[in-house]
Order: structure tokens, then C-alpha cells, then sequence
């Protein structure tokens, strides 16, 4: 009889399950890995609410640290009992994308019929865990294409310091790596979830001199300042785009970053910019969005808006556990409650209804 491991599953829009699945077989070129660590990302959530189409049965999450158990006979250079992390992003940089330059966008995968309901590649294709194959969400996960996308853990980090890495940190740093933020700079950072207080560290560390997080919430706002932001905005208490200007002097910012995936904030971090700026997008978008037509300048104002998927592979991950490693940036504030595995659905309550001041959830197998 095979052996089985606890898994989180996909069962139908509204309902994610704790059930048995058997442990996957290991490949030439994969590895399985031992979850020692994982957690809830808002895109999950979008999966549970049916926003984000995935297979029934699917095991979710795409955010893995652990062990290696087994090794395939084709992965070279790391040992069973290898404390490691995978990107939620793994590619196997084989395909066109990747070696376009675009690795997340991997276009290994010809899906049927995507998400949007297109026939063809998936513009999600890098990632797999979670999207395309069983993810992290579970007793052991099986990464694929090990060699380019398993990064070891630096000793003395622990699992809460690397678990924003595979994805929250790799997403928020992109955001900011995409506003072209330069020494100087003033950015608008909208809000201060996981990935937007990521994006709100990677624009310190970046030079931004000027940063400006916005969010409903005064204890998000809070941790924004532990981040690096400079000044803090509670929508609830002003007009943002009035005082962004006031604060630039009627200039406007350099660049923008939207962490949330709603029309409003988009629309607002589209009039907060200068002419010429950058609005980096993060967002998930769920519905159609709408370009204001004065705001965009008519699409005469030399503006650029930049989208991203996380980056992932292992040399990504080695540059963000430096950072952490480094000491100028703490994720493990991010880290607000803990559950079993065998505990999640009560997990994916608390983050979906955003209750007791979560931010992110250590999910322990």
C-alpha cells in the first residue's frame, strides 16, 4: 500500500479540505521535500472564493519550507536532510520565457482552457504549485526541476524569517524593483498587506527617500513605519491623492505601487503619479478594470504601468534570504499566528476575514 500524507485540498468554490493523499513519487529531476513550515496567501483565498480557477482535488499553497527527503537521481549538489525553501514561482527555464528573460512567465505548460477562458499557455505558467500541480499546503511537496529552483537556508535563519521568500517578499521587492524607484525618490504604496509592507521594505532598500504607505488599517500603517515607510495615509481619515500632492508640492510621485487588486486603488495610484511615472501593479484583479481617461492624461502622459508575477528560482531565493540574513529587513514581524495543518480550514477563516490583526499564518504540518 502506498504511504499518504495530510493534504489541504481544492474541493469546490467556498470549501478547501483536509484529506489523505498519497505521497508523490519522486522523479530523475525532482525532489520531495518535507513541509516543515508553510502558509495562506491571499491568492489562495481568491482559489476558496472560485475567483481563480484550479482543479478540484488540487492540492493548495504555494509557499514551501522543510527538508529534503528524497532527492531524484538527476539533482546534484544537495543532500537529504538539507534545511531548504522552493519559490511559489518555480520554472524549469527551459521554455521561451525563460529564456527570454521572463522566467515566471514559463510557457512549459499548454493549458486547455486558462482562468480567462483562452485557449493556449497560461501567462501563470511558472507558477505550478498550487496552480498547476499539488503545492506546499501538506505533510511533503514534490518540487520539480530541483536543480534550478531548491535554495538552501542559511543556518541561524528560522523557518518564520525565510517564509515570506518564496513569495510575499520575491512579490513585494519585484513591485518595488518595477517602479524604477531611484536614490531619492518618492513612492506611494497602497496598501500594507504582507506584499505591500514587503513592497514598502524593497523600496527603502532600493533609495527611495519619500515613502508614502496607504491603508485603512492604523496597525498595518504601524508596521508600514517598522518597514521603512515615511509617512503613513488612513484613507478613511483624508483624500490620498490630495495629500500625495501637498506632500510633492503639486508635483506628483515618481512611482506608485498597487498590493491589492482593486479598481479604487488602482484608479488612485494612477493619480497620485507625476508625469512619466511608474505605477508597478501587484494587485490580483478579479473583475475588468477601467482607465480613467484624465487620470491616464488621455495616454499622452509618458506614463508606464508594469505588472508582475513573482520571481522564483534558486538563485531569487538566495538573494532574498541574504537580505534576511543581512539584518535589514525583519519578515518575521509578518508572522502573526500559527495552526496545524489539520487546523487550516479554522486558518483559512481568520486570513480570509482578515480577524485578530493577521497578517500572515505558520502553517505547521
Amino acid at each position: 500500500m502506498s504511504a499518504m500524507m495530510r493534504a489541504a485540498v481544492f474541493v469546490e468554490p467556498g470549501r478547501i479540505e483536509v484529506v489523505d493523499k498519497k505521497i508523490p513519487d519522486v522523479g530523475p529531476n525532482d525532489a520531495l521535500v518535507r513541509i516543515t513550515t508553510t502558509t495562506i496567501c491571499g491568492t489562495d483565498i481568491h482559489i476558496l472564493k472560485g475567483e481563480y480557477a484550479v482543479e478540484k482535488g488540487l492540492t493548495v499553497g504555494h509557499e514551501p519550507v522543510g527538508v529534503i527527503e528524497k532527492l531524484g537521481s538527476a539533482v546534484h549538489g544537495y543532500q537529504e536532510g538539507q534545511r531548504v525553501i522552493a519559490g511559489a514561482i518555480c520554472p524549469n527555464f527551459h521554455s521561451y520565457a525563460a529564456q527570454d528573460g521572463v522566467p515566471s512567465q514559463d510557457g512549459s505548460y499548454l493549458n486547455p482552457k486558462n482562468a480567462c477562458g483562452c485557449h493556449g499557455y497560461h501567462a501563470t505558467a511558472g507558477w505550478r504549485f498550487g496552480n498547476k500541480i499539488d503545492g506546499t499546503q501538506a505533510e511533503y511537496v514534490l518540487v520539480p526541476d530541483a536543480q534550478a529552483n531548491l535554495a538552501p537556508v542559511p543556518d541561524g535563519l528560522t523557518d518564520e524569517q525565510v517564509l515570506m521568500c518564496p513569495d510575499i517578499m520575491s512579490t513585494g521587492f519585484k513591485g518595488a524593483e518595477n517602479a524604477h524607484i531611484k536614490i531619492g525618490d518618492t513612492v506611494v504604496i497602497f496598501a500594507q498587506g504582507p506584499i505591500g509592507l514587503c513592497a514598502t521594505a524593497g523600496a527603502r532598500l532600493l533609495g527611495a527617500t519619500t515613502i508614502i504607505a496607504v491603508d485603512g488599517n492604523e496597525h498595518r500603517l504601524g508596521i508600514a513605519r517598522q518597514m521603512g515607510a515615511d509617512v503613513t495615509l488612513n484613507f478613511k481619515n483624508c483624500d490620498v491623492v490630495e495629500e500625495v500632492m501637498k506632500l510633492t508640492r503639486g508635483k506628483g510621485a515618481d512611482s506608485s505601487i498597487e498590493a491589492l487588486g482593486l479598481q479604487q486603488t488602482f484608479e488612485s495610484a494612477l493619480r497620485v503619479l507625476k508625469p512619466g511615472g511608474t505605477l508597478s501593479s501587484l494587485g490580483v484583479y478579479s473583475e475588468d478594470l477601467t482607465i480613467p481617461v484624465d487620470a491616464f492624461a488621455a495616454g499622452l502622459g509618458d506614463h508606464k504601468i508594469l505588472t508582475a508575477l513573482c520571481p522564483g528560482g534558486k538563485e531569487r531565493m538566495r538573494r532574498l534570504m541574504e537580505v534576511i540574513d543581512s539584518g535589514r529587513v525583519d519578515l518575521g514581524l509578518l508572522v502573526t499566528h500559527e495552526y496545524k495543518l489539520d487546523d487550516i480550514v479554522a486558518a483559512y477563516d481568520l486570513f480570509a476575514n482578515q480577524r485578530d490583526g493577521v497578517l500572515k499564518i505558520a502553517v505547521k504540518p
